[in-house]
């Protein structure tokens, strides 16, 4: 029976650092790491997840501040909030939630927020990075899953992984971020013909394709590390993932529930990248403080 990989007690034991570094944060420059979060129109999901963004944040020390806007805003009035947002210094990290409305460049949006400030890790800069090793901010939630695979003492160098899913949020950042660590990593979508012949190959199987059930026991190698990154609301209110839990426990040796595996990493990680990008702007400050009182000497 595969062990239970428990996402929400590591992320509460990663929150009691971050607490401790926005703590330190605060003291240094008089001002707490501060999140900006973006909300456009009245979807329920998203709504949900910004309130639970907006609670992680007060919990680690971390000033949130929510922007909503209906449905119809144009993307004139978004990219002028981020133009403003990139220019406050005391704004360390900047949040879109998606998804936003139909007429809104979401390219236009998301490269419009400061490299410096892109706490998702959804600039084209960022995205690019993970190409060359040298992003700012990782996604967060693919940083998430590596987060737990490290937590387990699980080798990820010379490992076979198949990643099923390949949005630009999850599948393709996730990866690239496997590859860097020397993984041999196929990626599969919708289109890839007879699934179970690369997913049975997996040493650590990631799911992230938005199918409930999708993954059942024939699917998976006995001994695998399956990280199902799903969330599915069904007919009945239930949330589930994209593998079949119980029937795949059978044969995994390391698996993530639905709820309490990825979904509290993903916060997680948005926290750490807020609070590393204040680090950041804290040093910076100092050395250029640092530099002008040297100046003055001479």
């Amino acid at each position: 029976m595969a062990k239970v990989i428990d996402g929400q007690k590591l992320a509460q034991a990663l929150r009691g650092d971050l607490l401790a570094r926005a703590g330190a944060i605060d003291g240094r420059r008089g001002a707490a790491p501060g999140l900006a979060v973006i909300l456009v129109g009245d979807d329920a999901a998203s709504a949900v997840y910004v309130r639970n963004k907006i609670r992680a944040c007060d919990a680690v020390g971390i000033r949130s501040v929510c922007h909503r806007f209906p449905s119809s805003v144009s993307n004139a009035d978004l990219l002028d909030l981020i133009a403003r947002l990139n220019a406050d210094s005391e704004i360390d990290g900047i949040l879109v939630q998606l998804p936003l409305p139909a007429h809104i460049a979401l390219d236009q949006v998301l490269e419009a927020i400061s490299v410096a400030k892109d706490v998702d890790g959804f600039h084209l800069y960022n995205v690019g990075g993970l190409v060359t090793g040298n992003t700012v901010f990782s996604p967060c939630t693919p940083y998430g899953v590596v987060k737990l695979l490290e937590s387990e003492d699980i080798a990820i160098d010379g490992q076979n992984v198949v990643v099923v899913g390949a949005s630009n949020i999850v599948g393709k950042p996730m990866a690239l971020m496997l590859m860097a660590r020397g993984a041999t990593v196929a990626i599969c979508h919708a289109k890839t013909r007879d699934l179970a012949q690369f997913t049975i190959l997996a040493d650590i199987l990631v799911v992230a394709a938005g199918v409930p059930g999708l993954i059942i026991p024939q699917m998976v190698k006995t001994g695998a590390v399956v990280i199902d990154v799903g969330i599915n609301r069904l007919p009945d209110g239930r949330i589930t993932g994209d593998v079949d839990f119980n029937g795949v426990s059978a044969k995994a040796s390391r698996i993530t529930p639905v709820p309490g595996g990825v979904g509290p990493m993903t916060v997680t990680m948005l926290l750490e990248n807020t609070i590393a990008s204040a680090e950041r702007a804290l040093s910076r400050g100092e050395r250029v403080a640092e530099n002008s009182a040297s100046e003055r000497l001479f």
